[in-house]
């Protein structure tokens, strides 16, 4: 039918069946027989893949309960830290994308993608090529809802499982709503749902139809205003660029950082150096973003054999300048002294984050007034213009 996305450049991406999938990607054993991630006799359900599923098998159920509905299910332990490095690169691929990154928890995400389709392509190819290179990299799937607004998306990206896109253009919200059960809208839970039902109101569409102040004496004024956008898909929620911790339920990340894997083991230093100023770029760029800046600098070198060392540096006072952090990460580097050693990945991490307006940064004596910070910010305004390709360091060029 041809792209239909133009018009849509909010992008929800749920990975499918994260734990379950992530648990046994490496296992050709787990790949045709249903599997539970969870936590022993006693424990709950964590997640499930899509075989068990089809058995009822649901996360949060308890574990017990699990194994009378799937007896021949196999059992694996949850492996947090293995789950924590395959959402922190799939989150980094869309960081790649746009910085407008709202990250709602390990496994999904917001994308605003308006400023990335001149060098991307439409929002559709966007989220294409974000599936497969999730796939190609980490060996797992997600599904993409594509629509002009946030809880649209989100139930675009529900259709679209599993490994799928689904695409809502603003002429045919209306028609994609209004079939469904109020319960399936952004945000309404059980028990709204159940009120909603006893008021007679079944389906999105009964809610749609029914005049606003109607439904305000019914439910209340900010509630039924709410709900009466949803139902026309009216929404307009900004995207806020924002991480989460790993297993905390939403709170901020007290650190940001990227990595890269090598096409080819290198031990070229020129080439390292210029990778770690494209992840420090791109960290920063995220740091600002969200208003943060952060004292201590991290790298992380993995060599040919998998071997991993990580070093840090804490600074004098906190920061977001590209430069200052790319000054530490290559002094953390060079006293590696690794002499021609090869290595198979980088990264460079931020951390000790803090609001960057509690930040008071102090003049040097002889330092310009207006230096790398300002060049920074006006980094920032043309590549949210124009996309991240715009300015780059001439030394990224190549």
């Amino acid at each position: 039918m041809g792209d239909r996305s133009s018009a849509c450049s909010i992008l929800h991406v749920d990975m499918d069946a994260f734990y379950a999938s992530v648990a046994t990607r490496d296992r050709p054993d787990l790949q045709h027989v249903p599997v539970i991630v969870g936590g022993g006799h006693r424990g709950v359900v964590l997640s499930a893949n899509y075989l068990a599923r089809q058995y009822g098998v649901r996360s949060a159920m308890p574990n017990t309960r699990a194994r009378r509905l799937c007896p021949q299910a196999v059992v694996v332990p949850p492996d947090y830290d293995l789950f924590g490095q395959v959402s922190s690169s799939v989150m980094e691929n869309f960081r790649r994308v746009t910085p407008l990154v709202e990250v709602l928890s390990m496994d999904e995400a917001f994308l605003d993608v308006r400023g990335s389709v001149r060098r991307l392509g439409t929002p559709l190819q966007i989220a294409e090529q974000l599936r497969a290179t999730i796939h190609d990299e980490q060996g797992v799937t997600c599904s993409v809802g594509v629509a002009s607004s946030v809880s649209v998306a989100k139930l675009a990206s529900r259709r679209a499982k599993p490994d799928g896109v689904v695409v809502v253009p603003p002429e045919e919200v209306t028609s994609f709503l209004h079939p469904l059960d109020v319960g399936e809208l952004y945000g309404v839970g059980e028990k709204t749902q159940a009120m909603l039902h006893r008021l007679g109101l079944i389906t999105v569409g009964d809610v749609a139809h029914t005049p606003l102040r109607t439904l305000q004496r019914a439910v209340g004024e900010g509630l039924g205003a709410h709900l009466h956008e949803l139902a026309w898909g009216t929404d307009r929620r900004a995207i806020v660029a924002r991480n989460v911790s790993a297993f905390g339920g939403g709170d901020p990340d007290k650190s940001m950082g990227a990595q890269e894997t090598f096409g080819r083991d290198t031990d070229d230093r020129e080439v390292i150096l210029r990778e770690l100023l494209r992840l420090t770029a791109k960290v920063t760029s995220r740091m600002r973003v969200a208003g943060v800046a952060g004292r201590t600098v991290a790298i992380t070198v993995r060599f040919a054999d998998f071997t991993t060392i990580t070093r840090s540096r804490t600074l004098p006072e906190a920061t977001d300048v590209t430069q200052e952090i790319y000054r530490t990460a290559t002094g953390l580097y060079d006293a590696l002294g690794l002499q021609r050693a090869r290595l198979r990945l980088v990264g460079v991490r931020v951390e000790g984050l803090v609001p960057r307006g509690t930040v008071h940064r102090q003049l040097v004596l002889g330092e310009r007034e207006r230096g790398w910070s300002d060049a920074d910010r006006a980094v920032d305004r043309a590549t949210l213009r124009f996309g991240s390709a715009a300015v780059r360091p001439a030394s990224l060029l190549s």
